[in-house]
């Protein structure tokens, strides 16, 4: 016999014996399982959290143009839009309710936002109560809905979230009413 009488057909078995397989033992798969379900909570975790931030980004945006179109509302008539005529006169004609003032009037926010982006109602006020009195207030209770939680979006808190030109002054604590309500 030759010295190469252990290889048979051609090739050479290594490793494997009759009857075992190869393959990744229930251990192991579990082990990566785990691994990618931790991984998956992680990102998960970091994108809700990054998502809240964004949405009460937008939120502050929405008060910046929303405050935007009040000054150049003032700008053309003198004057903020009254309790009654709220945010509408923003972007309603018939909101108005001084004749003298249909004339002056221009479409100043070109999408309607009575709405901030919780489904609230953005609360506003002509005569403003916190901080420089001829000022108006503009508030959304934000994300939770709940008056004076530190998640509000006000216009008199405005220089605390790194605004500039925004009236500041007041807190989010004291009560301003209900939007909608006037008073």
């Amino acid at each position: 016999m030759t010295r190469n009488a252990s290889v048979r057909g051609g090739g050479v078995r290594r490793g494997v014996r009759r009857g075992e397989r190869g393959g990744f033992t229930l251990i192991e798969v579990m082990i990566v399982i785990l691994i990618v379900l931790a991984l998956g909570g992680l990102v998960a975790f970091n994108l809700l959290g990054t998502k809240e931030k964004a949405d009460a980004d937008i939120g502050k945006i929405d008060r910046n143009t929303l405050q935007a179109a009040l000054k150049q509302f003032r700008f053309e008539h003198g004057r903020y839009p009254t309790d009654e005529e709220g945010l509408r006169a923003l972007w309603e004609k018939e909101a108005l309710t001084d004749e003298a003032d249909l004339a002056k009037w221009s479409k100043l926010i070109e999408k309607p936002m009575p709405q901030d982006r919780w489904g609230n109602e953005w609360g506003y006020r002509q005569l403003g109560e916190h901080g420089d009195e001829t000022m108006y207030d503009l508030w959304s209770y934000g994300p939770d809905k709940q008056e004076g939680t530190p998640d509000d979006i006000v216009s008199w808190d405005a220089a605390a979230d790194g605004e500039d030109g925004a009236p500041a002054g007041g807190g989010g604590s004291e009560s301003r009413g209900t939007p909608g309500s006037g008073g």
